[in-house]
């Protein structure tokens, strides 16, 4: 691979994409049609493709569109399905954490780690139990042998030692804290990216902004949302990974939606934070807000947990209900509660609970909901997985193709995912190794290099495209040739998370058009 080149084969472009529509439309029959384009998805495209079998993969929209780029940027080992019994839940988040961190994506995922501050809030019978628990995730961090290099152990903090990693925390009363650590992707949709290309390089035809008028077990009446043409996609066997849209393809799957929202704020409003938080919810046994720092000048904190009713959106509003919960469970350990006026930007995502409230009866709240995923065939054919959350989206994607592979009758080697490298993906010791900026490297893996050639090529593209934001204009253009950006959404709220700030979304407007124009790919 030279030093400005993409992955061989991983490039995703819109001279790939007509040429690739043009062919999955063509009366040709594939072996395997899949809906979808969020970790999932694009996990099933991958798996299945990297078995040997002909792959079509679309979405309505782009990339990561959907719940995939709203979630905490958290790789869970499962801590929290310890405390509801659900351990087989847990076992699995574990193992998932670990191939991530250890074998398929070391360039994006790394151990975050968190301090959980005890102030008088927190009882000394809270702190235990919450102490017994990271020691119990600790047990898990060994049964999937996630070696202690790549997550340290949980360790009490002294009050001193908690006010250098949280130093925003009120010190009246605070008596200590907890250290835990977890997995931490750089950003979730960059992870879908990495691995749509990764399918794409195995010969995956993968298609945004095709969206699906009709889905059977047979293949989809499909349209180009580009141009407005329609046409038929045939499979032999069909994968819906539409996540919460996913009863509007397939009879018999109801889903209960959970909305989770994060709060954007500066990272200087908190000052400087080595660690994340984890603030107890008053009243709560098992729920915390988390105070995220994210290296690019900003800090998420989030979550809820509530219900949604009604039609699902494209994209989540967040209610004001949502932001005064958050602010007041962040002030409750603050020396300076953040203001509302602090608060520069808002997202929601809606988690695809399976609702099972037919068998066990309807749950008081999404929150009690287990995480499990599910893989159903419906009548017709389709085969829907759904349910399950981030970190498990590659064993989600084994079990859907797994299921088709039977079904169908198909003629596949066994899933190779769990060591499979995704497109950047390396041993630490040679990421570690590579002459660019850290930044880059955790955001492109290897390709890090081919991005940072393109400044050095050209001075311009070197500039930040926002004062005080680390993303340059290489990596916008680098994004339009080789991940698959077809416009200034793609590039501002997905391919970067520039966009969670809409006041910094409109500085930077003209410099994303700009990036297009050069590409050659802007539309009227």
């Amino acid at each position: 691979m030279s030093h400005t080149e993409a992955a061989p084969g991983s490039s995703l472009s819109t001279h790939r994409r007509r040429r690739e529509l043009a062919e999955a439309a063509d009366g040709r029959v594939a072996d395997v049609l899949v809906v979808g384009l969020g970790a999932t998805g694009a996990g099933a495209a991958l798996d299945a493709a990297a078995r040997g079998l002909d792959v079509v993969a679309v979405d309505a929209h782009d990339l990561a569109f959907g719940t995939s780029r709203w979630s905490s940027k958290l790789i869970h080992g499962g801590l929290r399905y310890l405390a509801s019994a659900q351990f087989d839940v847990a076992h699995e988040s574990a193992v998932e954490r670990g191939v991530l961190m250890t074998r398929t994506a070391p360039h994006l995922v790394a151990a975050q780690p968190f301090v959980l501050p005890l102030t008088p809030l927190v009882s000394r019978a809270q702190a235990s139990l919450a102490w017994a628990g990271f020691r119990a995730g600790d047990v898990l961090r060994l049964a999937a042998r996630t070696p202690r290099q790549v997550l340290p152990a949980p360790r009490r903090l002294s009050a001193t030692e908690a006010r250098h990693l949280a130093p925003s925390v009120r010190a009246a009363g605070l008596r200590g804290g907890l250290l835990s650590w977890d997995g931490k992707v750089t950003d979730d949709a960059r992870l879908v990216t990495a691995l749509a290309r990764s399918a794409a390089a195995h010969g995956a035809r993968v298609l945004t902004r095709v969206r699906v008028l009709e889905l059977t077990g047979t293949g989809a009446r499909i349209r180009d949302e580009l141009t407005g043409e329609e046409g038929e996609i045939r499979a032999r066997a069909v994968i819906n990974a539409t996540g919460v849209w996913a009863g509007t393809l397939a009879d018999g799957i109801r889903i209960r939606p959970s909305r989770g929202t994060h709060l954007v704020l500066r990272s200087e409003r908190l000052g400087a934070l080595p660690a994340g938080l984890h603030i107890p919810v008053p009243g709560e046994t098992n729920r915390f807000v988390l105070v995220l720092p994210q290296g690019d000048g900003r800090v998420y904190v989030g979550l809820t947990d509530e219900p949604v009713d009604g039609g699902i959106p494209d994209v989540p509003e967040v209610p004001e209900t949502d932001i005064g919960f958050l602010l007041d469970v962040l002030g409750s350990v603050l020396d300076t509660p953040v203001t509302r006026e602090e608060v520069v930007g808002a997202f929601a995502g809606l988690r695809p609970l399976l609702d099972t409230s037919a068998d066990a009866g309807d749950p008081a709240r999404t929150a009690d909901i287990s995480r499990r995923h599910a893989v159903v065939a419906s009548p017709d054919g389709v085969t829907t997985v759904v349910g399950g959350k981030l970190t498990t989206y590659r064993r989600m994607a084994q079990d859907a193709v797994d299921a088709v592979v039977e079904s169908r009758g198909l003629r596949a080697a066994p899933s190779p995912t769990a060591l499979l490298p995704l497109t950047g993906a390396a041993a630490p010791a040679r990421l570690r190794a590579l002459p660019v900026p850290r930044r880059l490297v955790r955001r492109y893996g290897t390709e890090a290099v081919a991005v940072h050639a393109l400044a050095a090529e050209d001075p311009a593209l070197a500039e930040p495209v926002l004062p005080g934001h680390p993303v340059t204009r290489a990596e916008l253009l680098w994004a339009v040739r080789h991940e698959g950006a077809l416009d200034e959404s793609d590039l501002l709220d997905r391919r970067t998370r520039i966009g969670l700030v809409p006041e910094d979304r409109a500085e930077v407007l003209t410099v994303a058009r700009d990036m297009l124009e050069r590409a050659a790919v802007l539309r009227p």
